[in-house]
Formats: C-alpha cells, sequence, structure tokens
C-alpha cells in the first residue's frame, strides 16, 4: 500500500483546462476557408467568360461596321456588289460545286457563264462607275485592233473606297485563277475552266491598266500645256498647296 501511494504521488498532476474535444473555432475557420476557396475560383471563371464575350462581341461588332462601312462610303455600292457577286461566284462554283453535284457539264456551263457575265461587268459598267475607265478594241479598215482609252475628267476624282476595291479584287482574282492552274494542270476537263478565267481576267487586267497609264499621261499632257499658256498657273497651285498645309 504504502508503495502504491508512492507512485500515485510521484505521477505528474493531470491539467484541468486540457479537453479532448476538437477546437469548435478552428474547425469554423477552416470551413469558412475552404467555402471562400471555391467562391473565390468560381468569380474568377465567370469574369474570364464575360471578358470572353465581351471581346467576341466586340471582334463581331468591328467587322460589322467595318462592312458596313465599306457600302456606306461606297459612290456606286450596287455596282460595286456585282463588281464582286460574279468572280466570286464563278471561283465559288469551281471549288465547292462537286459537293453539291457530280455533272461536269453543269459546272462548266455555270462556271463560264459567271465569267462571261464578270468581264462584261467590268468591262463595260463597274470600270466606268468605280474608276472611271474604259477600254475595248477597234478594228481598223485594214483588219488590225486599235486600243481605245476612255478616262474621267481629272476635275472629278473618284471615290477612294471604289477605287481600292476595284483595283484589288482586279488583280487579286487572277492571282487566285493562276494558283488553281497549278493544281488543276494534270486535269484537262478542269484546266479549260482556269483558261477562260485567265483568259477574261487577264484582258481586263491589261486594259485597265493601259487605260489608267493612258489617262494618267493625258493629265499630264493636258497639265503642261495649261501650264505653258498660263504661267501663273504653278504660282496658284504652290500658294493653295502652302495654304492647304497649314490649315
Amino acid at each position: 500500500m504504502e508503495a502504491r501511494a508512492n507512485l500515485l504521488s510521484e505521477a505528474a498532476p493531470f491539467a484541468g483546462t486540457e479537453t479532448l474535444e476538437p477546437d469548435i473555432e478552428a474547425v469554423q475557420e477552416t470551413n469558412a476557408n475552404e467555402n471562400i476557396t471555391p467562391q473565390s475560383t468560381q468569380t474568377q471563371s465567370n469574369t474570364q467568360t464575360q471578358s470572353n464575350t465581351q471581346t467576341q462581341s466586340n471582334t463581331q461588332t468591328q467587322s460589322n461596321t467595318q462592312t458596313q462601312s465599306i457600302w456606306k462610303e461606297s459612290s456606286h455600292p450596287v455596282a460595286l456588289a456585282f463588281h464582286l457577286l460574279f468572280r466570286t461566284g464563278a471561283i465559288a462554283i469551281y471549288l465547292f460545286g462537286r459537293l453539291f453535284t457530280t455533272n461536269f457539264s453543269l459546272i462548266f456551263i455555270i462556271c463560264v457563264l459567271l465569267l462571261s457575265f464578270d468581264f462584261w461587268t467590268v468591262k463595260n459598267v463597274t470600270g466606268r462607275l468605280l474608276v472611271g475607265l474604259r477600254w475595248w478594241n477597234d478594228i481598223q479598215p485594214d483588219g488590225t485592233n486599235a486600243w481605245v482609252f476612255e478616262s474621267r475628267d481629272p476635275s472629278r476624282p473618284v471615290n477612294p473606297m471604289d477605287s481600292r476595291i476595284f483595283w484589288i479584287s482586279l488583280y487579286a482574282t487572277l492571282v487566285i485563277w493562276l494558283f488553281l492552274a497549278f493544281f488543276t494542270i494534270f486535269e484537262p476537263t478542269w484546266l479549260i475552266i482556269v483558261a477562260i478565267a485567265i483568259t477574261l481576267n487577264m484582258a481586263n487586267v491589261v486594259g485597265y491598266t493601259q487605260c489608267d497609264k493612258d489617262a494618267k499621261k493625258k493629265w499630264a499632257t493636258g497639265f503642261a500645256a495649261r501650264a505653258a499658256t498660263n504661267p501663273n498657273m504653278f504660282g496658284r497651285l504652290f500658294s493653295a498647296g502652302i495654304g492647304r498645309f497649314f490649315g
């Protein structure tokens, strides 16, 4: 008994303030932190989604605005539409016509008709309206062909938007058909369509390029003649240019 009492007296006293239950406040704080983290992540994802959606909508709005501005700035929107319609239609039918029909004759006829409409429209209508130029071949009595060029009055400038789209589409279409010729060089039936397209587009490119050079030459010759008969013209032009530059 005495030895047992000594063992109990030597044991460390039990702290009455110590508890085996978990700290409720610590658990609540941990849960609160765990609940905050998913909410903040969800908020960030919503913010990114909203920013991406807003960026896409802004991009679409800008593209629509640019498209609308082209037609609004054009002086002849109907002529500009037909100028682009026939040439893009011929390229589209040539590239994607086989997805809808296997009848080569039908695709050939549609492409040739569109190319013919495009050649006639560009040569006789859109060139005159969009850039103020026109060309044709005049057969002489001896049977030879002579180029005949018409150009606008230099005092009537063309619309910059119409002129830009006209010249870009004129050269770009020829480049596209030349590019397609490399893929159909071993397909003689499809190469016929490409050859017709290159011939017609090349005629308009050469004709309008020469017509534009002739118009600039006529303008320079007329300007020099007027300057020779009126020596004060350079002084007035110089004064007008200086005044426009300094406002």
